[in-house]
């Protein structure tokens, strides 16, 4: 970094070796450096390998956060999990982006292609147990043959600390041979095409920063299912997202909700989610956010709108 000649410094992630370079290169040059959480300092995440995290909070990580010229959230609620922490820093407010696909051009997917018209309702992130995932089978279980036999569940991730034997033995036991598929991780074109083929996106999670799939999902202008620790309540009050809790009945009414609109319907609550994607979680629109955030950390002018002091 040091032959680099950098301006400022923007370091994603907690706990690990880029904080002590980062901390480093701010000593021997002076200059300011940013850091991304990523929803690293929610208590959610705290309470994991908390040993862990208390001793490198000792040894490193403490200073590197109070070191920064800036800190950044990906909404207000990590904004908030920052400032109890205990950082007194200067943190910006900016959500992530995503870029808004060409809806007529998207892929096929091939791999993972269901054979009948069933509608599909589409998870798509990793398989563990923050995720809620086994409170949405439940959910599953709960929901009458006569509204979710039109539909298919389909779960798309990779396995975490083998939730996913955990996963594949409820379904098992609860008789769920077809209507419930694990399709695997997915990427690149695969999971663009899942985007595309799913009527609707599902994200039970008791903890989120700011979760990108559901962000995807809008982009395809897809309807989503989300509980309010989803940390994106701009998608309820913009009607892209219908609400759900996260216990079995509470997601069990979302269910029933979703499957009992029209198809118009969940159109236009996927189309109102593609519209708040273009206004407000586009790169442009974010990548405009985050230089007036730099060129403020190098002295350029008044304090931007989504910093908070």
């Amino acid at each position: 970094m040091l032959g680099a000649d950098l301006d400022i410094l923007s370091t994603h992630g907690l706990w690990k070796y880029c904080s002590v370079a980062s901390q480093r290169w701010h000593r021997q040059t002076g200059r300011p450096y940013i850091v991304h959480p990523e929803g690293m300092l929610e208590s959610w995440a705290l309470r994991n390998a908390k040993w862990k995290k208390r001793i490198a909070a000792l040894l490193y990580e403490d200073r590197h956060l109070r070191s920064a010229a800036c800190l950044r959230a990906l909404c207000e609620a990590e904004a908030q999990s920052i400032r109890a922490y205990g950082m007194h820093n200067p943190i910006c407010v900016i959500p992530n982006g995503v870029d808004l696909p060409d809806l007529s051009e998207t892929p096929k997917l091939q791999a993972h292609a269901f054979a009948d018209d069933r509608k599909i309702l589409l998870y798509l992130g990793r398989l563990h147990p923050k995720k809620n995932l086994a409170n949405l089978i439940r959910a599953w279980k709960q929901t009458p043959d006569s509204h979710r036999g039109d539909w298919v569940l389909a779960i798309a991730g990779w396995d975490q600390a083998g939730y996913e034997h955990e996963l594949k033995q409820l379904t098992r036991d609860y008789g769920f041979t077809d209507s419930v598929q694990f399709l695997g991780p997915l990427f690149g074109q695969d999971k663009d095409a899942a985007y595309g083929v799913c009527h609707a996106l599902i994200l039970p999670s008791l903890s989120e920063g700011l979760p990108i799939t559901v962000l995807e999902a809008w982009a395809y202008a897809k309807p989503v299912l989300m509980t309010r620790e989803c940390n994106l309540p701009a998608g309820f009050a913009a009607g892209a997202a219908l609400q759900i809790g996260t216990a079995p009945e509470e997601i069990a009414a979302g269910l029933k909700q979703l499957i009992e609109m029209s198809d118009d319907d969940r159109r236009a609550v996927g189309d109102r989610g593609r519209t708040l994607v273009a206004t407000k979680f586009s790169w442009p629109r974010i990548g405009e956010q985050m230089r007036s955030v730099y060129e403020w950390i190098l002295g350029g002018g008044t304090t931007p709108e989504s910093v908070r002091l």
